[in-house]
């Protein structure tokens, strides 16, 4: 163990260790099986001891969020769009586009910001936001927002555990990781909540008008 430790020491003060923090985050806005969360808390613990500076952890884990949110939506706004051209007016993937792009017309901001901390989630929604049109000036802002607080979060999450635990950063670590896991599953809860709740309405009004919403479908499902 105090060996593993050593060489998880060495390599996360070293001044290389903030090229592979927004690497990691950045390649994780568009392939979300990097764990860039667990990069950011680990980063977090250890800056309570001096090294990594905690202000460059949140500042390379921003940009690196910020900019792997921008590939992906790039890449809806390329091969998604080629799908929402394609769909056939009146079929069911057309009139999945439609409600995505009236969703995100409404409040793709909110949707954005909250989806970067459902892991999956924000590639989904970035994806989505592309393919249907979303303006690249408005996505950016919000893009702007939703990777300063995921990375401010992240970084203080693992402070807080390196700060309890200083002589101990596996806790440390398992604290930090603890509690992201757990605004996780509150978000999470919080979000299929909301979806039941409006799908119900939107089948009793569909019901009532002989129209049901659709369900999303290809780049429109997920997260």
């Amino acid at each position: 163990m105090d060996g593993i430790l050593g060489v998880v020491d060495t390599a996360v003060t070293s001044p290389w260790f903030y090229l592979v923090l927004f690497a990691v985050a950045a390649i994780d806005g568009f392939f979300p099986v990097v764990p860039s969360e667990s990069l950011v808390i680990t980063a977090g613990v250890y800056a309570a001891s001096g090294e990594p500076r905690l202000g460059w952890v949140v500042v390379l884990a921003a940009l690196g969020a910020f900019t792997g949110d921008h590939v992906s939506f790039l890449v809806g706004r390329r091969a998604g769009g080629r799908l929402v051209r394609a769909a056939r007016p009146g079929s069911r993937r057309a009139a999945a586009f439609g409600w995505a792009r009236r969703t995100m017309a409404e409040r793709g901001g909110l949707i954005l910001v909250v989806a970067r901390y459902v892991p999956g989630g924000r590639t989904a929604v970035t994806v989505t936001m592309g393919a249907v049109g979303y303006r690249l000036r408005s996505f950016s802002l919000f893009a702007v927002v939703a990777a300063v607080s995921w990375a401010v979060y992240g970084a203080l999450l693992g402070y807080v555990g390196g700060v309890a635990f200083e002589h101990d950063p596996v806790k440390g670590v398992a604290v930090g990781l603890g509690l992201a896991l757990s605004v996780t599953a509150v978000v999470e809860a919080v979000r299929f909540v909301r979806h039941r709740r409006a799908r119900g309405a939107a089948d009793a009004a569909g019901a009532k008008d002989g129209v049901r919403e659709p369900d999303p479908v290809g780049p429109l499902s997920g997260g």
